[in-house]
């Protein structure tokens, strides 16, 4: 897991125990919570890691009882508990921030860049690449980047710079009866692209509403384990692109989705 999927689950888990420090500790929502993040700090950092016995050492009730305990000291005790798992997820994400690298790894090592990381720097370098293919030697003929579809043609030869089996348009199962095309598909990663390119009519409304109704049809499919939007707005139709990325990178339905626009 790269650093980037690893912040954003552990972000979301810590968001997810804060409304639980009001709630009763037999409560399904905390059990399922404390599972979900033990089951994320071992994805994370690994079995039988000091992140995991720090997480599993919280508690979340009291050492000592007798009859005459009141109900006050057992709720202070799971508000307790809750508090310090929420700082040390706190301190988890605190040292993935400041100590995991951002780089991506040498292609020729025995391990290989998480595709998250590949396809992100090809969306970050796609609006130089085509500037640049505009600059052709005596002005030759050369891709004009006008429609989404020229967007798409172009990003799917980038692509093949690191990955060898791409889905182009691929049907996913039916959803609220009526079947959808994803883009692309990384079959062996199980990673889907959505690409989009903004224009007259597809602001950040329209592009947050599209995205939202994309998430959750694309979720379907079985090759879906990361979801990746890439939109290209070149004219800087969206005003706040920082803050739509912001909102729409998120994880629904333990699936985790992230949304890229550029140029920066």
């Amino acid at each position: 897991m790269n650093k980037e999927e690893a912040l954003l689950k552990l972000k979301v888990l810590r968001d997810r125990g804060q409304p639980l420090i009001d709630k009763n500790s037999s409560e399904q929502n905390f059990k399922k919570w404390r599972r979900d993040t033990e089951v994320a700090v071992e994805r994370i950092f690994g079995n039988g890691t000091r992140h995991m016995k720090d997480f599993q050492d919280v508690r979340y009730s009291l050492s000592v009882i007798s009859t005459s305990t009141p109900d006050s000291d057992f709720v202070e005790a799971f508000q307790s508990g809750i508090r310090s798992a929420i700082t040390v997820i706190d301190s988890f994400i605190d040292e993935i921030t400041e100590y995991w690298s951002d780089e991506i790894e040498d292609k020729n090592s025995s391990v290989s860049a998480d595709p998250l990381t590949e396809v992100k720097l090809i969306i970050k370098k796609f609006h130089q690449v085509a500037r640049q293919l505009r600059s052709r030697y005596l002005d030759r003929a050369t891709i004009e980047i006008e429609d989404e579809y020229d967007v798409q043609d172009l990003f799917h030869s980038l692509l093949k710079l690191y990955f060898d089996d791409i889905r182009a348009e691929e049907y996913t199962p039916s959803y609220a009866g009526a079947a959808s095309r994803v883009d692309f598909l990384l079959k062996q990663e199980q990673v889907i692209i959505e690409v989009k390119k903004t224009r007259k009519g597809l602001g950040a409304k329209e592009l947050g509403e599209q995205l939202i109704i994309d998430s959750q049809r694309y979720q379907v499919h079985p090759d879906c384990n990361q979801l990746i939007c890439f939109v290209y707005d070149p004219e800087g139709r969206i005003a706040n692109p920082r803050g739509i990325e912001k909102d729409l990178t998120k994880i629904m339905n333990d699936i985790p989705i992230f949304v890229f626009i550029v140029p920066e």
